[in-house]
């Protein structure tokens, strides 16, 4: 993805937050069959095992302040949406999206402004197909996906709680998976492309505490692909996070030596009000960028998603 690569020797503000909120998962490697490439995959139990520390005690990340100070702002991981498909219908797909479906109707918007916007989303979401995208779904790099590839819906679970009434990730996952126990089990390989998770990344606080800073209160949602038919670079012998490393013991196998990083292709952001996260020319295109890849993704899978549109109405 071109908005991965850094325009300057440091890493910038936004750089810093997606490459931390980017999860990790081990990676194993299917049967190699003769003549066929090696097919790398995740198991999602893994990746849920990444955001164990940051739901228990935060996610930190280094913002460098406009007036030359550095302060370490902590966020939570919230499981926004997730839609899981695979190759095999569900067994009871009624009863199974009455189960995982967020049911709340209490609605946590500033204003009515936020539930016109999210019906309108909903109502117009089906004009943004045209005759070249009927019969396909345009994957996160832009690339056509023919409609039999999206397989069948399996799981759906759409966050409409307000935020204080959450529980972090973690806590969600176990408890979708008592009802659903494929979040545990599945692979990437399972999955067709068309599965994809959001996580919202709420602050918390930040150290050194820090006055008038408007933009240390602006929360993220990260779009990320659960399918190996976009995770083509595996990290190998990723030794960075001493933290990713002790998570690797609980594993099947002791001696993971590759990851398969998840970097956000989709981003939204709500009370972004400063300069802080878009300071250079690059990082404005990058948060345009994000932003459109989620905007598109949702619509052309005709997604409502609530949080989505309560960031939405806040811009960037």
């Amino acid at each position: 993805m071109w908005w991965w690569c850094s325009s300057t020797k440091g890493r910038s503000n936004l750089e810093r937050f997606l490459l931390g909120v980017t999860p990790k998962p081990p990676s194993f490697s299917l049967p190699q069959e003769q003549g066929k490439e090696e097919i790398e995959y995740f198991r999602l139990g893994d990746l849920w095992d990444c955001y164990d520390e940051h739901s228990a005690y935060g996610f930190g990340s280094q913002v460098d302040l406009n007036n030359g100070e550095t302060v370490m702002q902590y966020y939570v991981p919230y499981l926004s949406a997730i839609q899981i498909h695979t190759n095999k219908p569900a067994a009871n797909p009624r009863n199974l999206n009455e189960v995982v479906e967020s049911e709340s109707s209490e609605c946590w918007s500033d204003s009515e402004s936020e539930k016109l916007l999210s019906r309108s989303m909903s109502n117009d979401s089906s004009k943004t197909w045209d005759a070249d995208s009927e019969d396909s779904v345009f994957d996160p790099d832009g690339m056509l996906l023919p409609r039999d590839r999206l397989g069948c819906l399996d799981f759906k679970y759409i966050e409409r709680e307000p935020p204080y009434k959450r529980v972090p990730l973690t806590d969600k996952v176990n408890d979708l998976a008592e009802k659903y126990p494929g979040l545990m089990t599945l692979r990437s390989v399972d999955m067709s492309p068309a599965s994809w998770m959001a996580v919202a990344w709420y602050p918390i606080y930040h150290i050194p505490t820090c006055k008038n800073e408007k933009d240390l209160t602006t929360a993220f949602l990260t779009y990320h692909t659960l399918s190996s038919s976009f995770q083509d670079n595996v990290v190998e012998g990723d030794h960075s996070n001493n933290r990713d490393m002790e998570e690797t013991e609980c594993c099947e196998e002791s001696s993971v030596s590759k990851r398969i990083p998840l970097p956000p292709f989709g981003l939204a952001a709500y009370r972004m009000q400063g300069d802080l996260w878009g300071n250079t020319g690059f990082d404005q295109d990058r948060l345009v960028y994000l932003q459109s890849a989620a905007d598109s993704w949702l619509k052309q899978l005709n997604v409502d998603h609530h949080d989505y549109s309560f960031f939405l109405n806040s811009g960037l």
